[in-house]
């Protein structure tokens, strides 16, 4: 049995509540027990307010109205169905587009008695921008035109219209009252000049566009997936198929290799396809994390620095051209910052208005530019890969949601050497630099030896001329952890704080060298995962601890042997060591120069101490 996915939208009080509860009660996917209490909470004791089957939020039955977006799932002997039921006020717009954005089919009502309204029109114009292959304009409240065919022909024929100048392929229009059930579920005896199907026989029929597949594979990488023999990538297969021995490509390095292994849920499998969460080994070990996308040799999405697109902008705050913001990109995020604002769609005459800002609500097409590169597909031929959502950097929430048009060349360099409009990310920051940027965390017992040999590497480093950095743990506990004792949590907080630190260096294109006892491996992972695939090299100190307690130049194991220290890790609290870190120094053998030999080697067969 397939799936069908769709949206309702409308003008406030349109009926889209009271037909999605008309669907689920006359198609009986409401339980007994359920209906008993809708019965019971209607203002009627005599019949259920369908409305209530949907407007689950108490604020929505107070105010009688849909704030939110409401889903519900029900199925017949055709068809499963999963259903968005989506604001129909103006300010609500934004839950429409997040109702719509993996819809196969909307369903638009229009009030017969009302006509077609502003919002109507704002609903197909953002139905037409997410590429929604089916449009049903579900014409209600029949019963308050006495089920007038004139009444429906003309709203019918002024909505198809409309749609002409949209990009809209498939519209279909219904008469229907979701009150009285009339083409909802049965045929209705008092429209018998309507030789259509019913709104439901319609959903049951309409065919599914496997939009999944437009194109050829694209797999955004989500996580990587270590253990002893054993590095995979894991994530969910966008669009396409993969199979065991295709060729791939690693984007945006661009690295190419095969598929040797496909597992699901920890099974070998030959094939995957759209929708399935794999682990995929390549038959090299490549330089590949999260953000990253695999995809074939011959048929790649477009590696962009810059983004044409449509937006719904959600935010109270209007949107002016300068502003920075996250933009989230399947598995990936990257800074941006508004270029300018191409012009702003006027949903009711849908002419193209230039605008200084674009304001809650409104739909505009605008140029971003990136600082990062974004593996990217046009919108209207992948939905998953083109579609990526905005975030306020500061607040972390969601403020618009964006189509793809097409890449955006990179703004040129201004005739003097003005670099205003310049976008200066990691990859340039490198380029100057003339190596990559790297993180190199030394984790160990107090006394192993990590801030003298992170001395001495970032000494031999710095006479190399690489841009480095150097983060300590006592240096980080005088500064911005002085409010955290020694207790797991604090620990854990404490380790973050350098995981973000080390971030900020890390984008401005230096190798950053961080010394810290970090006990704890989710703590060193937590970390990790801050950073792409391939730049984070943990390197574990390894000594015995009475030769650390001989060292100790603090008299720290003393006291901690005496009780006068609680909490003091390799005696009193935990010390995990790496299940596969990047390199072991034993230091109870080797001297600060062996192991800063050995890092230094390491990097350079990673390739960090030079860019090609």
């Amino acid at each position: 049995m397939d799936l069908l996915r769709f949206t309702t939208a409308g003008s406030v009080d349109d009926g889209k509540s009271t037909l999605i509860g008309r669907l689920l009660v006359d198609s009986r996917a409401i339980p007994d027990d359920q209906y008993e209490a809708l019965r019971r909470a209607s203002r009627s004791r005599s019949e259920v307010d369908l409305a209530f089957v949907t407007d689950g939020l108490r604020a929505e039955r107070e105010q009688g109205i849909t704030i939110d977006v409401a889903y519900r799932y029900f199925a017949t002997a055709r068809r499963s169905f999963i259903i968005a039921d989506t604001p129909g006020h103006e300010q609500y717009t934004r839950n429409m587009v997040t109702g719509a954005s993996s819809a196969n089919l909307s369903v638009v009502l229009v009030d017969a008695a009302a006509g077609i309204t502003r919002q109507s029109r704002r609903h197909a114009a953002i139905a037409s921008l997410l590429r929604i292959p089916h449009l049903l304009v579900a014409v209600n409240k029949m019963d308050l035109v006495d089920y007038s065919e004139d009444a429906f022909r003309a709203i019918a024929d002024a909505f198809r219209e409309y749609a002409r100048r949209l990009d809209l392929v498939d519209v279909v229009c219904i008469p229907i009252s979701a009150l009285h059930g009339d083409n909802v579920v049965t045929k209705s005896e008092r429209m018998r000049w309507d030789t259509g199907p019913t709104l439901l026989h319609y959903l049951e029929n309409v065919t599914i566009t496997p939009d999944a597949n437009v194109v050829d594979l694209r797999l955004p990488i989500q996580t990587t997936l270590r253990a002893p023999g054993l590095r995979a990538l894991a994530g969910e297969v966008a669009s396409g198929t993969i199979r065991r021995g295709d060729p791939i490509v690693v984007l945006p390095s661009g690295v190419e290799s095969r598929v040797e292994r496909i597992e699901i849920l920890g099974r070998d499998t030959d094939e995957a396809g759209a929708g399935m969460p794999v682990a995929v080994t390549l038959a090299e070990e490549v330089d590949a994390g999260r953000g990253d996308m695999l995809a074939r040799p011959g048929n790649r999405p477009v590696v962009a620095t810059g983004l044409d697109a449509d937006i719904c902008w959600m935010a109270e705050e209007p949107l002016e051209p300068g502003r920075v913001l996250l933009v989230q990109q399947t598995t990936r995020q990257v800074q941006a910052r508004l270029r300018r604002i191409v012009y702003r769609l006027d949903v009711d005459s849908l002419h193209r208005e230039s605008q200084a800002a674009l304001r809650m609500n409104d739909i505009g097409r605008v140029e971003i530019d990136l600082a990062g590169p974004l593996c990217v597909d046009p919108y209207r031929i992948n939905r998953r890969t083109g579609s990526f959502i905005l975030i306020d950097p500061d607040s972390f929430a969601t403020v618009g949601a964006g189509m793809v048009r097409g890449p955006l060349m990179p703004p040129q360099a201004v005739p003097g050497g003005a670099l205003d409009d310049m976008v200066i990310d990691r990859t340039a920051r490198e380029r100057r630099h003339g190596h990559r940027a790297a993180v190199v965390w030394l984790t160990g017992l107090s006394g192993a030896g990590k801030s003298t040999i992170a001395e001495a590497l970032d000494r031999r480093l710095f006479g190399r001329g690489i841009e480095t950095a150097r983060l300590d743990g006592d240096h980080l506990r005088q500064g911005l952890s002085q409010d955290l004792g020694f207790s797991a949590d604090d620990r854990a907080e404490n380790i973050r704080r350098a995981g973000a630190a080390a971030r900020l260096f890390f984008d401005h294109g230096s190798v950053v060298i961080c010394s810290f006892v970090s006990p704890y491996r989710r703590d060193r992972e937590r970390v990790r995962g801050m950073h792409p695939e391939g730049h984070f090299f943990e390197v574990f100190v390894s000594c015995a601890i009475e030769t650390c307690a001989a060292r100790d130049p603090k008299g720290l194991y003393a006291r901690a042997r005496a009780g006068q220290v609680a909490d003091f890790t390799g005696l009193t609290a935990p010390y995990e060591p790496p299940d596969s870190p990047e390199l072991v120094v034993d230091t109870d053998r080797a001297t600060v120069d062996d192991a800063v030999d050995a890092i230094v080697a390491m990097l350079e067969r990673a390739g960090v101490l030079s860019v090609t």
